[in-house]
């Protein structure tokens, strides 16, 4: 069992929970009563949760889906970067504002080959959440996100972008800094890319924020993540001016992997660890990685100019429509 002393339970989870609270409390017995053998009805509750974990998460509704994307255990980033790859370089700033803490981005090696990874990261406490302004970047952050990839390009490294983020930071300042056309520049600049680009959706992927890094060859989502043009709450309070029917908006905008599949925005849902990426962080590592090393090998098979050719067809041909007669 992965051992966290301060894990936390959505409510969801809660089954999982007393669990724990009972194995925690035959460890003081067994701790204050060294006669005592409490191994085995450990071992028995430590198989109760794994199957426990199973149980819950085989049949999650869409809202349950948006609560575990934002488990606060749930791994980020540069977590995954920091499992998946070695000798990561972070690189900071956009040469024209400053460093975007809510993105991140740098070279490492992955397999042994070097690959450009760019994407947000939200912070793993109070404070560092304030500081990575809760995964919302500014337009500095994509303008960042931007040069780092014409840098790859230069480069000719392939490009992995993570995306994790509520939305773009909608404030004042950012949208007198430009925001929406950060972000439209990057769809732009990202469908004319040279070098293979894979978007993974890791946890929350809202409106633009997400878009703005996620044009690429490969579209993939993790298998408790959300991909939308906004979020639950915020689609609650414009349609019924209340967040109460959040739980409703979430299962109107068919925003979990599933249905992004079936709609062709995404291309593959990567599966996560028994009970979400947050029980096993080197598994939910180990599965994207495979996953990676494997696209970047197909896509460096399509000649430069195909690549692109494909990427621009891809994104033109999404959506679809009903006409009805006047």
């Amino acid at each position: 069992m992965p051992e966290n002393k301060n894990r936390q339970f959505l409510e969801f989870e809660k089954p999982i929970k007393d669990l724990f609270d009972d194995i925690e409390k035959m460890r003081q017995t067994a701790e204050k009563n060294a006669k005592v053998d409490m191994s085995g009805p450990i071992a028995d509750l430590e198989k109760q949760v794994i199957e426990k974990r199973k149980e819950i998460t085989e049949n999650l509704s869409s809202w349950q889906k948006v609560q575990l994307s934002r488990h606060p255990d749930r791994p980020y980033t540069m977590k995954y970067i920091t499992k998946m790859t070695t000798n990561f370089v972070e690189l900071h700033g956009d040469r024209n504002v400053k460093d975007d803490k809510a993105m991140v981005g740098g070279f490492a090696q992955l397999d042994g080959e070097t690959v450009m990874f760019i994407g947000q990261q939200k912070g793993i406490n109070t404070k560092m959440r304030q500081l990575r302004n809760f995964g919302m970047a500014n337009p500095e952050g994509y303008r960042k996100a931007l040069r780092l990839m014409r840098l790859a390009e230069k480069f000719n490294k392939p490009i992995v972008t993570l995306i994790d983020t509520p939305g773009a930071y909608p404030g004042l300042e950012a949208e007198e800094r430009g925001q929406g056309e950060a972000i439209a520049r990057n769809i732009y600049e990202m469908m004319r890319l040279k070098v293979p680009v894979i978007c993974v959706i890791i946890g929350e992927g809202a409106s633009g924020g997400a878009l703005g890094i996620g044009v690429g060859d490969r579209v993939f989502m993790l298998q408790n993540t959300w991909y939308t043009v906004i979020s639950p709450e915020s689609c609650s309070s414009i349609l019924w001016r209340s967040w109460d029917q959040k739980e409703k908006a979430a299962e109107e905008l068919k925003l979990t992997p599933d249905h992004m599949h079936e709609f062709g925005l995404v291309d593959k849902i990567v599966p996560e660890p028994i009970g979400g990426a947050h029980w096993d962080y080197d598994l939910a590592a180990a599965n994207l990685k495979q996953v990676l090393i494997e696209t970047l090998r197909e896509l460096k098979q399509i000649p430069a100019e195909e690549r692109v050719r494909q990427r621009i067809s891809k994104f033109g041909k999404m959506g679809f429509w009903d006409e009805l007669p006047a």
